[in-house]
């Protein structure tokens, strides 16, 4: 069992039902997200859950991307290794392009890529130096196939991560590291709550076993949940753009 865990964004939606499900599997938890009072609520709800949970928690905008290397750094020290790194943070904000709202795209982009860049290459780092881990991203369904209107942007930053994820894992592979890409379907959090259409949605609780139980497995690349999302993304693949134009 790998103990030592650690999830960016841990304070809301699937980073948060993350670590309560890790927890009561026996993990210890390495949190970060932006808002420290969130994160020290749900330290103080696993340790009182759990009692033999080692909880620790830091504030970290991923944005930053030298906090991102010094909150890792940290966190590796404290707990004494980093056994696995799960890059959760990011947000859905955007609209089409030409709209007059490239700020909210450029802000998805960033925190959904770049910012991943900088999380993976901190985990890496210390992985490499452990000769051990198993990197984690939370992509998307999503990054299947281009997406219109507010998810135009989110859905390729999605596919960048997915690509990114598997060059980390061509480039590990003779290695004991393991890396694996995570594409959720609808698991109800905030940053799908505005969404008009929801198919297939699950409950963060169910959302968060299936999310977890698939990590464990270590695969390459795994749909959470795996019915009917691996479906749809073959689905998809396949679909003609006009189907692509209705959507989202």
């Amino acid at each position: 069992m790998r103990k030592n865990i650690l999830i960016t964004g841990a304070s809301s939606g699937l980073g948060l039902g993350m670590a309560r499900e890790f927890a009561r599997r026996g993990a210890n938890l390495a949190l970060c997200a932006r808002r420290l009072d969130e994160l020290q609520a749900l330290r103080a709800e696993l340790e009182a859950r759990h009692p033999g949970c080692v909880v620790r928690v830091r504030p970290l905008d991923v944005n930053d991307h030298e906090q991102v290397f010094a909150t890792f750094r940290a966190f590796r020290d404290e707990l004494g290794r980093l056994d696995r790194v799960v890059v959760n943070a990011g947000m859905g904000k955007g609209a089409s392009l030409g709209t007059g709202y490239f700020h909210a795209n450029r802000q998805t982009a960033e925190t959904n890529f770049v910012a991943a860049i900088a999380q993976c290459e901190a985990a890496l780092e210390i992985f490499r130096a452990q000769d051990d881990g198993h990197l984690v991203t939370i992509s998307s369904v999503a990054a299947t196939r281009g997406m219109p209107r507010a998810s135009t942007v989110y859905a390729a930053t999605k596919a960048a991560l997915s690509s990114l994820t598997e060059g980390i894992r061509a480039d590990v592979l003779r290695t004991p590291i393991r890396v694996t890409a995570i594409h959720p379907g609808f698991i109800d959090t905030a940053i799908n709550a505005q969404v008009r259409n929801r198919p297939f949605l699950v409950d963060l609780e169910t959302g968060a076993r299936a999310l977890v139980a698939a990590i464990e497995r270590e695969p390459a690349t795994a749909y959470v949940p795996a019915w009917p999302w691996a479906l749809v993304a073959f689905l998809l693949r396949h679909a003609p753009i006009g189907v692509l134009a209705k959507m989202a």
